[in-house]
């Protein structure tokens, strides 16, 4: 038997959904499918432009919430105190510009600084938690964000914080661009960002090196220790700017803002590492967000008002099958290796 034969026949065959790329592309099958279902099924409401900037519109907040669980995910840490972070922002913006308090009435530029900075100090000091105090990073940052929940309802008295800003703020949040939703550019920049630090500088290299294996990262000379608290500094400094971008949009405070904006943004990032590259990526996570944005909207729809079920039903889900996809392509890849040792 020939050499050529030989490896003919040692070739693995591919499945079927291998080569239609499911493994891959799941997130781009299922929109697909959705725009579909939902097209035939609510043609007129569903399939409108209108539908569509409502849908771009509603999940920037949560699109750039998920490039602040992203980053640090990338490095294997867990961020889950950008939730709280996110309402903190939200409710210094609408305490510090109030136009009826006589204390602050700060200009809003000036109140989006001050929120910016104290999010970015949260970081810091989940950052110090992890690395310094070698506390399990879910841990740490779910503790952190209990903390910073009390300060945000001692801030807010626990109550809804309505009219504080002023309508020239606002049209920064809700002002249309090309018949878009302004806010919707906010997050294409952040996800641009994002994504060339991500996959086209020594940062992003180094952040993905920390990930795949800190121990080989370190011996190769990546300070991982400073590597792991930078992406918790720029966690919380994302987590701020859509608290930020959520003032201008929606221009209110409710406790709930952030919290229920985390779940949303995890699995996004969970649903997106398994697209295109097979890793936590941007591209992956934005397919992944306006997928399932555009599966709950079509539901919703056909559901009318009882719809108050159909998100949290879709994004616990999602998080389920992306884990169960992660997992399996894992024990894929051990397979792989254990046969080429063999």
């Amino acid at each position: 038997m020939s050499t050529n034969e030989t490896a003919v026949k040692k070739a693995p065959t591919k499945s079927l959904l291998t080569r239609m790329g499911l493994d891959r592309f799941s997130a781009l099958y299922l929109w697909g499918a959705f725009m579909i279902i939902f097209g035939l099924w609510k043609t007129d409401t569903f399939l409108s432009f209108q539908s569509a900037k409502l849908i771009m519109g509603e999940n920037v907040s949560v699109g750039i919430l998920a490039l602040a669980f992203l980053v640090p995910f990338c490095a294997s840490t867990f961020d889950l105190s950008i939730g709280a972070v996110m309402s903190l922002s939200v409710a210094l913006m609408c305490f510090l510009s109030d136009e009826k308090s006589r204390a602050f009435n700060m200009p809003v530029a000036l109140a989006a600084v001050i929120a910016l900075a104290a999010c970015t100090m949260v970081g810091v000091l989940s950052g110090f938690v992890v690395v310094k105090l070698k506390v399990n990073s879910f841990i740490a940052t779910l503790g952190i964000g209990q903390f910073i929940t009390a300060i945000v309802l001692k801030l807010s008295f626990n109550r809804q914080i309505t009219d504080t800003f002023s309508p020239t703020f606002q049209k920064f949040g809700r002002n249309q661009y090309l018949g878009i939703p302004v806010v919707f550019f906010y997050l294409f920049v952040a996800g641009v960002i994002i994504w060339y630090i991500m996959e086209h500088t020594p940062v992003g290299r180094f952040i993905y090196a920390t990930g795949g294996n800190p121990e080989a990262a370190r011996l190769a000379g990546v300070k991982t220790d400073r590597i792991t608290w930078g992406t918790l500094i720029a966690s919380s400094f994302l987590a701020g700017v859509a608290g930020v971008v959520f003032s201008a949009k929606v221009g209110m405070f409710t406790s709930a803002t952030g919290p229920n904006y985390l779940f949303p943004a995890i699995a996004a990032v969970f649903f997106g590492a398994s697209q295109l590259k097979g890793r936590p990526n941007v591209l992956g996570t934005f397919i992944a967000l306006y997928a399932l944005a555009f599966g709950i909207k079509g539901l919703q729809l056909v559901v009318g008002t009882d719809s108050y079920w159909v998100n949290p039903l879709f994004q616990g889900t999602t998080l389920i099958i992306a884990v169960a996809l992660a997992s399996q392509k894992g024990v894929a890849r051990m397979k792989k290796r254990k046969a080429k040792a063999a």
